[in-house]
């Protein structure tokens, strides 16, 4: 797949419809949230240098609403990603999920991990971190975002930025990073890992992560908590001992509900309790 030029993306780039074609068959156990009660579809965040699109959803009336950062997994901001930002909306937040590959790439059309993988690879942690920053304030100037009450939570891959992003944004009040790899191999864009910025962690991050994931090794996972202890974070992780990797993921075989349900009710409290 071509990458796409910059100009080119910033007219044509597009939040997907239905879900990534590299995730079919979709399970029975699919969650789907109406959207009843809000405003919720695609709209376009002003970056550095364009647009990027965004799926938005938030409650229909009110105002001065928590935001949410939700972040994509390597398949991108697809219906099940759109899907979680409805979750949140019906909760009374406004959740916003940037399509962060949009310059690369539309990975939602390729039909194997094999091929989405190049793509992701050439996506710089700086236009990652960037492009949320630009999101938050989109959030705030365009929506009805209370700039005082942000948060973010990511699966896999935007598991992995949740850490990161932390890092760049003290202002944040809390994260929740689902199944983020956490050791990694440094290169020049993507120059740090989660354990590295750990220890300097100022925003309290919970990490939900499984026992049986065969992508993340849990002496990584040990190692992170070890770093976690010297910083101010107060962050924590929880490891769900026979969840695998993706447990969250409803439209996938790895799917686990008990798993799945009581990381959703952690993540509701660690934002509360946090102040989002």
């Amino acid at each position: 797949m071509k990458e796409i030029t910059r100009r080119k993306f910033i007219a044509t780039a597009t939040v997907a419809t239905g879900f990534a074609l590299a995730v079919q068959p979709i399970s029975a156990e699919v969650i789907t949230t109406d959207a009843k009660g809000l405003v919720a579809g695609a709209v376009k965040i002003p970056v550095k240098d364009g647009e990027i699109p965004a799926y938005r959803a938030e409650p229909a009336s009110g105002e001065n609403f928590p935001i949410v950062l939700v972040i994509q997994e390597i398949f991108g901001v697809h219906e099940h990603i759109q899907d979680i930002t409805r979750r949140f909306a019906q909760l009374g937040y406004l959740a916003i999920a940037p399509e962060l590959f949009s310059r690369q790439g539309d990975v939602s059309k390729l039909s194997s991990i094999d091929e989405i993988r190049p793509i992701v690879a050439k996506v710089p942690d700086a236009q990652v971190l960037s492009d949320l920053d630009a999101t938050i304030d989109w959030a705030v100037k365009s929506a009805k975002g209370n700039a005082n009450k942000l948060a973010i939570t990511g699966f896999c891959w935007g598991g992995r930025i949740t850490w990161l992003y932390a890092a760049h944004n003290p202002k944040l009040k809390a994260g929740v990073a689902w199944y983020g790899r956490l050791v990694g191999d440094a290169t020049e864009l993507q120059p740090k890992y989660p354990i590295d910025i750990a220890s300097k962690l100022t925003v309290p991050i919970l990490g939900l992560y499984g026992g049986k994931d065969t992508g993340i090794p849990l002496d990584t996972v040990e190692q992170m908590r070890d770093r976690l202890k010297s910083s101010s974070s107060k962050s924590e992780i929880i490891v769900y001992p026979d969840a695998p990797h993706a447990f969250f993921a409803d439209y996938r075989p790895s799917y686990r509900e008990k798993e799945a349900k009581e990381g959703w009710k952690r993540l509701l409290a660690w934002f509360k309790e946090h102040g989002v």
